[in-house]
């Protein structure tokens, strides 16, 4: 079993305050730190801070070409994928629980809420919800999730999704972030598999359009239709 980082903060900083001090590392030091999302069996998965800060690469940008706007991006991070979508003329919204997150996303012209897709008025319908870099996991509760982005979804709308490839059980574990010097309270998260997305998904409302890989990724399309 691997082993995880030992914790070497006296004080439990939240998952955003660990996340966004991975951010600023980046941005700020010539050897930034490296962070690590760790679940409570010990097993390390690096944090991609710098995929995440950078141009969206060439298989998001095919994926991309699934996207219809209005399109709202759940967890946009530093904005990428609005940004990419920008350059083709799509509109499209973020929201995002990080406040640095957002500021680095509007400071490069996209349009970002700050907040929970919880928070979000219902008002709007979307024609293309996305959920990347493994978002449908967030809280720990894909289910409620997927049910909440259905709801905000236009009926001819659908969600793009990341997942993991075929034979990755789904899990619900406990997380934390670590990096040297910071530590993060235990915080809940899901990781999807490809196999487990169409039980997920229809009790959510939602049908599988299809399942794909781009290179290394796997990605699926849900749809009311």
């Amino acid at each position: 079993m691997p082993e995880a980082m030992p914790p070497r903060a006296a004080t439990r900083l939240t998952a955003t305050e660990v996340y966004e001090r991975g951010l600023d590392h980046l941005l700020s030091s010539e050897n930034p730190a490296v962070f690590f999302a760790v679940d409570e069996f010990g097993s390390r998965r690096r944090l991609p801070l710098d995929r995440w800060l950078d141009e969206a690469p060439a298989d998001e940008e095919l994926l991309l070409d699934r996207a219809v706007g209005p399109v709202l991006d759940i967890g946009c991070g530093a904005g990428r994928h609005l940004v990419a979508l920008r350059s083709r003329g799509v509109e499209a919204t973020g929201i995002e629980v990080s406040r640095l997150a957002v500021e680095i996303a509007r400071g490069r012209d996209a349009k970002v809420l700050h907040g929970s897709v919880f928070d979000l008025s219902g008002k709007d319908r979307w024609m293309t919800a996305l959920l990347l870099d493994g978002n449908v996991g967030i809280g720990g509760e894909p289910g409620l999730l997927l049910a909440r982005t259905a709801a905000l979804l236009d009926p001819k709308g659908s969600a793009l999704v990341e997942l993991e490839p075929p034979g990755f059980e789904t899990r619900i574990l406990n997380l934390r972030l670590e990096a040297p010097g910071d530590v993060s309270e235990w915080f809940p998260w899901a990781w999807v598999g490809t196999d487990g997305i169409a039980g997920l998904a229809a009790a959510a409302g939602l049908n599988v359009i299809e399942v794909w890989p781009i290179g290394e990724r796997w990605f699926a399309q849900l749809s009311h239709a």
